[in-house]
């Protein structure tokens, strides 16, 4: 199982925000490109993003299934035919004035689940690292447009 953990300067809800929007989706995950249609309930266990992978014109339309969500949490089931399919659970929790973001993935499902663990990982480790760098700048950047700094009146 690949994982990584990135520091956030941002409330843990401003992630968790992030994650609740299925359009926002290609916007931080690598590989996936555009949304099709999100589901109304979603991230609620059982409902669906549609999305599409690759790069036009060699694009796949595929969909990523919610398993479990709790108030810190949420796994999905990523189907990326024909390379597979993924278990994914990302867990968010408050530390300090930010959060820690866990990013955890374990293929399930395809090719990817045969390759082997020292030539997998690595792939890994530096797509979901760029995944959750994206995902640092939407939920950083939601958490300022919310709350933005006090600023210093100019003087007159």
């Amino acid at each position: 199982m690949s994982q990584n953990v990135r520091r956030m300067h941002c409330p843990a809800d401003a992630v968790l925000a992030v994650l609740a929007d299925g359009w926002l989706y290609p916007a931080w995950v690598v590989g996936a490109s555009r949304m099709r249609q999100v589901d109304r309930h979603w991230p609620e266990p059982g409902a669906e993003l549609h999305h599409s992978v690759g790069a036009w014109p060699l694009l796949l339309d595929d969909r990523t299934v919610s398993v479990e969500r709790t108030p810190t949490s949420l796994t999905v089931l990523a189907k990326g035919w024909p390379l597979g399919e993924a278990r994914v659970r990302i867990e968010v929790r408050t530390s300090g004035a930010g959060c820690l973001v866990r990013l955890q993935e374990e293929p399930t499902a395809g090719p990817a689940r045969w390759l082997p663990r020292g030539l997998l990982e690595p792939m890994l480790r530096l797509r979901n690292r760029e995944s959750l760098r994206r995902l640092a700048f939407l939920s950083e950047g939601r958490a300022a447009a919310v709350n933005p700094p006090a600023r210093i009146p100019a003087a007159g």
